[in-house]
């Protein structure tokens, strides 16, 4: 055939071919056969591009690569001949049930001049197939999923037997907002743990920002290291949770700082049992640097005059010394020297024997040294002799005076018969002061404080 498509149009006439035909006429007739083709390998496309796509081509790459002209044939098509966007996913799956690839030169007929109809010069075997063709049935999600091998997705509407629906455990949310730990413990480790050991979460939620810090920490990395410390330092394990509610903050310290801490306690000669004790006492002690509680005992060593055992001695029975403010230690100095009228020697034994009053409330203070002082009588000498009254309620002095007032037998001075000590006067309970220092039984003292 393309022997005879060389030939000229006038060796065609020369050989007086009846079935020679004029130009234009044999034109017309080749673009016939090639649209009718084209518009044949037009529907192979968009298969071929799917089966690209979703990479089931696998058994395919000799046809695909015979028909890579069909991707050019595509562009000249008609328009009409083309599929419509919304047929496309359709028409695909047609094409790839009875499209085949037919030759791609144009039949004997055409240069016989007996082409009749455009489909009277398609080949034989795009006849042979197209009569073989079977629509496909319409599309749905079964066919969907059994030609591309897919698991159909479960739907929530889905019914499901009993047992089934007796095995689904249903977890409970996790509250997003909440005032209370409680809500938590169910889910965090940390906090179930920490309630195991003790501490009272419903107080730890009262510090400020304190239950955020605990729902940040996992207990393996972060809070047992801490505990283990804690114990080594001295923390008994009934203490721990007593310790961890009143000072949660600790479990976010570095450890390494802590430790400096610690050793710089025993570098001040401070005894392992006195650190365990004034950790326990002070939950906060381990908090301050190292050079926060190196200014805090120069202080009171400077500020009292004390020698360095004397400010040990004080800061180990008063270790929240180191740890609370300054201010209200320096205003109840001023008001024992000024307002009270102590001397500094004085003050020194006071606060050495009682180091509560650097601590107490300034007017209870006042309120306290008026009624001994100016009602009772009780020199400043023998105030500082037993400065302990100091923490004493001051309702219980006023009622044990009264009561010996009315017996007769309010004598505070030692140098005089029936001396009644300070210490003996607020610290022995109802029963004993009754029958041994106001020698009167406890009925006798309970009708005289009703008639108060």
């Amino acid at each position: 055939m393309r022997r005879e498509l060389t030939l000229t149009l006038p060796a065609l006439r020369a050989r007086g071919d009846s079935a020679c035909v004029a130009p234009e006429q044999f034109l017309s007739q080749q673009d016939t056969v090639l649209r009718c083709k084209m518009a044949l390998w037009v529907r192979q496309v968009p298969h071929w591009c799917c089966l690209l796509k979703t990479a089931r081509a696998a058994e395919f790459p000799r046809r695909l690569r015979s028909c890579s002209i069909t991707a050019q044939a595509y562009a000249f098509a008609p328009l009409a001949l083309r599929p419509s966007r919304n047929n496309t996913l359709l028409w695909r799956l047609q094409a790839y049930r009875h499209v085949s690839v037919g030759s791609c030169s144009p039949s004997d007929s055409a240069m016989d001049g007996s082409l009749s109809s455009p489909e009277s010069n398609l080949p034989s075997s795009v006849e042979q197939e197209q009569a073989k063709a079977k629509p496909l049935p319409d599309l749905n999600a079964e066919v969907l999923y059994k030609d591309w091998d897919d698991v159909p997705p479960s739907s929530a509407l889905e019914e499901i037997s009993e047992e089934e629906a007796v095995q689904i455990i249903a977890e409970p949310l996790l509250p997003l907002q909440s005032s209370t730990l409680r809500d938590y413990v169910d889910h965090s480790e940390t906090l179930a743990k920490l309630v195991h050991l003790g501490v009272d979460l419903s107080q730890v939620e009262k510090r400020q920002k304190a239950g955020q810090l605990l729902l940040t920490l996992d207990f393996e990395k972060d809070v047992k290291k801490i505990l283990l410390f804690l114990k080594d330092v001295g923390v008994e394990d009934n203490q721990m949770g007593t310790f961890l509610t009143k000072n949660p903050y600790i479990l976010a310290e570095d450890l390494e700082s802590l430790e400096t801490r610690v050793a710089y306690l025993k570098s001040k000669k401070f005894g392992k049992a006195e650190i365990a004790q004034m950790v326990s006492r002070a939950p906060y002690l381990l908090l301050f640097s190292v050079e926060r509680l190196d200014n805090r005992l120069g202080f009171f060593k400077n500020e009292l005059g004390f020698s360095v055992k004397k400010t040990k001695d004080l800061v180990i029975r008063l270790p929240r010394l180191l740890t609370g403010k300054l201010e209200p230690v320096k205003e109840n100095l001023q008001v024992c020297q000024i307002e009270l009228g102590f001397q500094r020697n004085e003050i020194q034994e006071i606060v050495f024997k009682t180091p509560k009053i650097l601590t107490a409330s300034r007017n209870k203070l006042k309120q306290t040294f008026d009624y001994l002082h100016n009602i009772m009588g009780i020199p400043h000498h023998m105030l500082t002799r037993f400065p302990q009254v100091f923490n004493s309620r001051l309702l219980r002095i006023k009622e044990r005076h009264m009561f010996l007032t009315f017996l007769g037998r309010a004598q505070y001075d030692p140098a005089q018969p029936s001396y009644i000590s300070l210490d003996q006067l607020v610290s022995l309970p109802d029963e004993v002061f009754c029958t041994e220092i106001a020698k009167a039984s406890i009925q006798d003292f309970e009708k005289f404080l009703k008639t108060l």
